[in-house]
């Protein structure tokens, strides 16, 4: 089944992104060579392609998991999670309606 990682950031993010984005990104690749990614990204904090030092408000994730369970412990083993980068994470079910 799919699930919505739904993560909010911190207040200047940024800095705590940077250091810790590689590994981040490792996890979402992995998840991507497995055929269980749908789309992962994160939020611009203002309008904006490219938000630049204005940085990033939350990161978005739809994945596929075997239960809410495995999503939870997937989304809380985030290397963001661990730098403090989110100040809250929501991980519920999802249901690909389109396209």
């Amino acid at each position: 089944m799919l699930y919505a990682i739904i993560s909010e950031d911190v207040s200047d993010s940024l800095p705590l992104r940077l250091q810790v984005r590689a590994e981040h990104i490792a996890r979402l690749d992995k998840l991507k060579s497995e055929g269980r990614l749908v789309i992962a990204g994160p939020h611009p904090a203002i309008d904006s392609q490219d938000p630049g030092d204005a940085g990033f408000s939350g990161s978005l994730i739809v994945a596929e998991f075997t239960d809410l369970t495995s999503a939870q412990s997937w989304a809380d083993a985030d290397p963001y999670v661990a730098a403090g980068v989110y100040q809250s994470v929501t991980v519920k079910p999802f249901k690909r309606v389109l396209p």
